[in-house]
């Protein structure tokens, strides 16, 4: 984006709010060398530190001794001309900066995700490495933190460039085979571009079908633990948690809705599901019975979207729940709870099940473990980077239709336009082509000061 004295220059802080030993304020745009010359003039070397008195050029008031870092575009994160104030971080000084960067000319606060917007349009990252500065941000887990940094360092946008560029070849091959009918073009060339078609179509139906590791990733992995009633869901939350998140009682049917704790488990984020206990033969329609039928409803649903089902059976009962035993497939893991109660009952474990009791914490650690590697099992990551988006799942989805419906088609007019459109589907991921109406969407979820 071509930048001109009449581009407002932004400012904003990019650390942390609240009190803390150092804050950042971030300035680009043209004007951001002149207002760091009012308060502080001297000279500056790009990319070089030094220690500055920030003093207001009216009341001759020192806003702060600073370490002031500047930049000259393209050369910095926006591509513009760019000064970092590294202050104290107390709410007065930051306030004092802020304030004075205010009363400049052509300055003003930067929206959510601004600065980031400023270095796609001039060209410093795609859509995706964009994305991926959002998702770094966010990032709670080590794995997430991995994902985004390799989305971050261009490895989706590496992917469907590659992609992109064999459609293009593929469309120009295309092309002088419309346009040159009657020239000595290779014979066979048709045959040679709807193979090369073809192993584009494999490889992107590998990419589609990643088990959404990417989003699940990016989202978290939702795990619902499934029972009887008092089969101790409610406490293996809390005992998972390490702080009581759900109420216990040996009342059953004390959980009537979904309770959900995000955790990190082996550094992959999980949102734990603490449901309602299964006894759909006593639920009815009047009163507390329409409650519960209610959380039934509610917890029979979340077994069936959760990405692992944890179905967990009263290890102290006589006899063994048929309705959890009926929601068990390969999602499931299967666990005893209360096995340090004793039990009249020798049919009361399961072969293969976990043994642990969520009072006392015997055999959590197994139970972490097995989970842990159930999701490692579920996440098991190939060379082709992940999927991290539904808007990047949609496109994708979109190229593979085009070139799928090539095909069936009879006239090569037909087949290019076809082609043109997957280049299309592509650019837009990455922000080539047609992208205006994409950039509020993907930037108003930023925080200020990124």
């Amino acid at each position: 984006m071509q930048k001109t004295a009449q581009t407002p220059t932004i400012f904003a802080l990019a650390s942390a709010h609240g009190r803390a030993g150092v804050s950042v304020v971030r300035v680009s745009g043209p004007s951001s060398w002149d207002s760091l010359k009012v308060m502080a003039a001297g000279e500056y070397k790009p990319r070089t530190a030094s220690l500055r008195r920030l003093i207001h050029p009216d009341s001759r008031e020192t806003l702060d001794e600073a370490l002031v870092l500047p930049f000259k575009g393209p050369h910095s994160y926006t591509g513009e001309d760019t000064v970092e104030y590294h202050l104290h971080g107390g709410r007065a000084v930051v306030d004092s900066v802020l304030g004075f960067l205010a009363s400049q000319p052509s300055h003003r606060m930067a929206e959510p995700g601004e600065f980031t917007r400023r270095a796609f349009e001039n060209g410093k990252m795609d859509l995706t490495e964009a994305e991926a500065v959002a998702d770094l941000i966010d990032a709670e887990t080590s794995a997430q933190k991995a994902q985004a940094l390799q989305q971050m360092g261009g490895a989706l946008a590496k992917l469907y460039d590659g992609w992109s560029e064999r459609l293009k070849k593929i469309l120009a091959h295309m092309e002088a085979d419309i346009e040159f009918p009657d020239e000595d073009l290779p014979e066979g060339i048709a045959p040679d571009l709807l193979k090369d078609i073809e192993d584009l179509l494999d490889d992107i139906s590998l990419h589609l079908n990643d088990n959404r590791r990417g989003e699940r990733l990016r989202d978290g992995i939702h795990i619902a633990i499934v029972g009887a009633p008092n089969a101790g869901k409610s406490s293996l939350v809390n005992a998972l948690a390490q702080r009581d998140v759900a109420i216990i009682s040996d009342l059953a049917g004390t959980t009537r809705d979904v309770i959900e704790v995000h955790l990190d488990i082996g550094g992959y984020p999980v949102i734990m599901a603490d449901t309602a206990g299964l006894r759909p033969d006593q639920i009815g329609q009047s009163g507390q019975e329409r409650i519960e039928s209610e959380g039934i409803r509610r917890a029979l649903k979340r077994a069936e979207e959760a990405d692992i089902v944890v179905l967990l059976f009263d290890g102290s009962a006589n006899d063994i729940d048929a309705h959890t035993l009926n929601l068990i497939d390969e999602r499931s893991l299967l666990v005893m709870n209360k096995v340090d109660i004793s039990s009249d009952s020798d049919g009361s474990i399961i072969d293969g099940a976990l043994l642990i009791s969520a009072k006392n914490g015997q055999g959590l650690d197994k139970f972490l473990e097995t989970l842990l590697e159930k999701i490692k099992m579920m996440m098991i990551s190939r060379e082709m980077p992940s999927l991290t988006r539904k808007r990047h799942r949609l496109y994708i989805e979109e190229v593979y239709e085009a070139l799928e419906r090539i095909s069936q088609a009879e006239l090569p007019e037909l087949i290019a336009e076809d082609v043109r459109m997957a280049i299309r589907a592509l650019g837009r991921i990455t922000g080539r082509v047609d992208v205006e109406d994409l950039l509020d969407v993907i930037f108003r979820d930023f925080c200020i000061g990124k």
